[in-house]
């Protein structure tokens, strides 16, 4: 299976990597942690440009930019040397979070995925082929709600880094073709609501547009 503008019909399964940039560990006070802390999002959570965002009753989102990763092929124990190897290209994310939802968890011990994997809660770009993107560990992405800028940070603050993450996540879980991991989000996403318009890219690469509405 090759990878192509189908990502988001033929792969399995997108793993977002939580708090994987230093600079947001230092706004949240909080430790380098010792390994990556991750999550599924279903493929039923994927929308694209033209698609609106839909809030469920009752949740408070936050919108999260984040670069994703798209896996070429089937793949299990990476070692890190070899990871970018089953890298088949790169598409920009938007990792919806229903933050009431992690913060119930937190509080119980219970599962984030409710917060994570609600119906459009991974809005995404088209494929971006590797020859675009020749350094995935300097990648600038930015994020705006109406017109206001609330993120902008690069891939080289990412606590742990693409070949990493490939490598670690495969090792617990087979990464299938078209498989998408989403890095981590920059600090300043903030709550998003019904009307809101948000903007994201990649600085001289991709851009996407995305209107919030309620379910």
């Amino acid at each position: 299976m090759s990878v192509h503008n189908n990502f988001i019909k033929t792969g399995t399964k997108c793993i977002g990597v939580a708090a994987n940039y230093k600079s947001l560990l230092k706004i949240l006070n909080r430790p380098k942690p010792k390994c990556p802390d991750f999550f599924i999002k279903p493929i039923s959570s994927y929308i694209t440009e033209g698609q609106k965002i839909k809030i469920p009753k009752g949740f408070t989102v936050n919108e999260e930019v984040e670069l994703g990763v798209i896996i070429k092929e089937k793949c299990k124990g990476v070692l890190e040397c070899n990871a970018m190897n089953y890298v088949g290209g790169y598409c920009l994310a938007l990792d919806m979070t229903a933050t009431c939802k992690l913060l119930e968890a937190r509080k119980t011990g219970g599962s984030w995925t409710l917060g994570k994997a609600f119906d459009t809660a991974c809005p995404v770009s088209c494929f971006i082929s590797k020859d675009e993107i020749k350094d995935s560990n300097n990648v600038q992405l930015w994020c705006s709600v109406n017109g206001i800028e609330k993120q902008n940070g690069n891939t080289n603050d990412l606590l742990f880094n693409i070949p990493f993450l490939i490598s670690y996540i495969s090792n617990f879980i087979t990464l299938e073709a078209n498989d998408v991991i989403i890095t981590g989000s920059p600090p300043g996403m903030g709550p998003v609501k019904e009307g809101d318009i948000i903007e994201a890219g990649i600085v001289g690469g991709v851009y996407m547009k995305f209107e919030v509405d309620k379910e």
